[in-house]
């Protein structure tokens, strides 16, 4: 029985190493749906709510800040920073298009957060 309960634990410990870790975001978005939503591991994440406020790694922030914020975080990674979108789906294009188009000029890939269809 003591063999049977070490492979049950090495089961275990293999599934948990390689599983994907998903941080999920604390601010309450509701995000639009997509047919296929890939895991980004993130680092960097900006939601926009759908009062139109800005957050950087859940902290508010102005939007005329993102940009010497965004460009701080990104210097402090060694790799190509990834910056992930949680935008609410009710807010209008023209707020997601700036935002993206600030990191995109800051070199960072831009991903969408979305929920799966079902």
């Amino acid at each position: 029985m003591s063999s049977m309960t070490d492979i049950i634990f090495l089961l275990l410990v293999f599934f948990m190493l390689t599983s994907n870790f998903v941080t999920p975001s604390g601010l309450p978005v509701s995000l639009p749906s997509s047919q296929t939503s890939d895991i980004v591991m993130q680092k960097i994440s900006v939601t926009i709510t759908d009062d139109l406020k800005y957050y950087l790694n859940e902290k508010p922030i102005a939007l005329d800040e993102i940009e010497p914020q965004l460009a701080a975080l990104l210097q402090q990674g060694t790799e190509q920073g990834a910056v992930v979108l949680h935008v609410d789906k009710s807010v209008p294009v023209e707020h997601l298009v700036k935002v993206a188009g600030i990191a995109k000029n800051l070199n960072a890939s831009v991903t969408l957060a979305t929920v799966p269809t079902e």
